[in-house]
């Protein structure tokens, strides 16, 4: 008799890890090894944001000027 394997059925289920820190999530337990992992991961995301807007800017600017001329 064949078990039935949903992962086979389907494919892999693969799944995404959680987030390594939620906004607002509850930080009382952690160690501050753990604060400043947190830290520094959302610094790390903070200068991806900056640099994507900067890009978004620039292109704004561009397209300003070429419209303006």
């Amino acid at each position: 008799m064949a078990v039935f394997d949903e992962e086979s059925a389907f494919g892999s289920l693969s799944r995404k890890p959680p987030p390594l820190h939620e906004i607002g999530q509850v930080i009382d337990a952690l160690s501050i090894a753990e604060l400043d992992e947190r830290i520094t991961t959302l610094r790390a995301e903070i200068d991806r944001l900056e640099a994507a807007r900067s890009v978004k800017e620039a292109t704004l600017r561009a397209a300003d000027a070429f419209f303006k001329s």
